[in-house]
């Protein structure tokens, strides 16, 4: 197990591989179909996706969390 204090990379890390793995098979199923060559292309193109995907997410967490924390109501103490 790894220490508390990497959880918010940790998570960026996972979120990142996972949305930018989807997205990437999405897009090129569109541009190219299924068939040979699919997932050579996919996986490069995951490839060179994942590392700028984290790279956002990890940097913009901050931010969407105050901008969530601004449009969501507070919970009532009670």
């Amino acid at each position: 197990m790894l220490p508390a204090r990497f959880a918010p990379l940790l998570f960026s890390l996972i979120l990142s591989g996972l949305m930018s793995f989807i997205v990437t098979g999405v897009a090129t199923w569109k541009a190219l179909g299924i068939g040979a060559g699919f997932m050579q292309a996919w996986m490069q193109a995951w490839s060179v996706s994942w590392p700028i995907a984290f790279a956002v997410a990890f940097t913009a967490a901050p931010l969407v969390r105050r901008l969530v924390a601004k449009l969501v109501k507070k919970p009532a103490d009670g």
